[in-house]
């Protein structure tokens, strides 16, 4: 994997839209993400914060717009104006760039620990297994799991659950990571462990997407904070500037019931 290009975003969407059926779901999305730069996205349920992560990595297709990620345009070949859509087999390679980290844990029940975080590695990149597991142990080393390698998921709680899918997704030494809401199905004793994991790779320079309604971790963890409400981008900045003092009024009234409900 080559490094990123000094000075290129690591992430670029230009008009981004996406319709099911009738509903307008993303409404033109414009955003950039700096290589090593966290942007939390917050808002409302049904706002299209998860359908723009699911369109990052085309697990989504968009309907108009461009998504480039390290100036790749992702998805798609350009000829003139037009978009082809890839072959499944170079999206499969281009999403091996992208980790993503989902509500819920979605490992395989039937593999150990070990063997969820060795499987892409082996079988989409190719890697020797020795190298994959020497770097699978060390990675459930930093998630705090060294000791539960031979375990089965089910043997697990759901926050030792998300932080090995935390570990299997950066066992692909992915570019970019995406985690759309990786705390909410988890009790509330069992957040701080996932978000002391997604901390530390903040520190580590990890270029990171976070949908998330943890007001804590955007403000302690962001670079850059953006409200999303019915498809569009409503405002961004610095979680100070919008957490503390937003400009618009949809935002200051999600804030106000998030912040209301969890005191």
């Amino acid at each position: 994997m080559r490094p990123p290009e000094p000075g290129r975003p690591m992430l670029r969407a230009q008009d981004v839209h996406k319709r099911y059926r009738h509903e307008e779901v993303l409404k033109g999305i414009d955003l950039e993400v700096a290589s090593g730069e966290v942007l939390c996205l917050i808002g409302p349920s049904g706002s299209g914060k998860s359908t723009f992560l699911r369109c990052i990595n085309h697990l989504e297709r968009i309907d108009a717009g461009r998504l480039y990620v390290d100036g790749a345009l992702v998805g798609y070949r350009e000829r003139g104006d037009c978009l082809y859509e890839m072959h499944p087999r170079d999206i499969c390679r281009q999403r091996a760039d992208i980790g993503m980290v989902f509500q819920r844990f979605n490992l395989f029940p039937h593999l150990t620990v070990l063997q969820n975080v060795i499987e892409a590695p082996l079988k989409v990149r190719r890697e020797a297994k020795a190298e994959a597991v020497e770097r699978a142990r060390a990675l459930l080393a930093r998630v705090g799991l060294a000791d539960k390698a031979d375990a089965y998921p089910s043997r697990l709680s759901g926050g030792q659950q998300q932080r090995v899918a935390i570990a299997r997704a950066l066992a692909m030494r992915p570019k970019l990571m995406l985690f759309d809401e990786p705390t909410s199905a988890l009790d509330p004793e069992l957040v701080g462990e996932v978000l002391s994991v997604m901390r530390g790779l903040t520190e580590d320079g990890m270029t990171m997407i976070v949908v998330t309604h943890e007001m804590a971790f955007a403000r302690d963890a962001a670079d850059t904070v953006a409200f999303m409400d019915a498809g569009v981008i409503v405002e961004s900045g610095p979680p100070e500037e919008i957490l503390s003092h937003p400009r618009h009024e949809r935002t200051r009234g999600f804030l106000a019931r998030v912040i209301g409900a969890r005191a």
